[in-house]
């Protein structure tokens, strides 16, 4: 399936590609439109776009949405969740210690790769990592 997001890929939409990729379309095709572009390509699915089915919802980044829609149950993918939750939006005070953090490499990410295709492969190493470490944590 192609899949369709918004350019300048940012934490969520990092995390929602590694997300599709890994549990749930592994023949996945993304590709960019500019921010706002109007009407979304119809061979496509859109993700992280306002008002589509995959975007935030009830304060909940789309990674978030996915998990639900798709109805991935993984204690694992959860606790990522709430972290790209806190990486994604506008934070007073942080619960996921780890979301700064995500959020700086992640927009690192963006700033070294010469183009959004190889900001999601290089975003999912992160998300593949974050996902071993906390599976590491709680088998400790």
């Amino acid at each position: 399936m192609r899949w369709v997001t918004w350019e300048n890929v940012g934490v969520d939409r990092m995390a929602c590609a590694w997300l599709i990729k890994r549990w749930i379309d592994s023949e996945a095709e993304f590709s960019f439109i500019p921010v706002a572009q109007k009407p979304l390509p119809e061979d496509a699915e859109p993700f992280d776009i306002p008002g589509v089915r995959f975007s935030h919802r009830r304060g909940h980044c789309s990674f978030h949405t996915m998990l639900r829609e798709f109805n991935i149950k993984d204690p694992i993918l959860e606790q990522i969740a709430k972290i790209v939750d806190e990486a994604d939006t506008i934070q007073d005070a942080f619960l996921e210690p780890v979301a700064p953090g995500l959020d700086f490499i992640c927009d690192g990410i963006r700033l070294i790769s010469v183009d959004d295709m190889t900001a999601l492969e290089r975003g999912s190493l992160v998300f593949e990592a974050l996902y071993a470490q906390l599976l590491a944590s709680e088998n400790v």
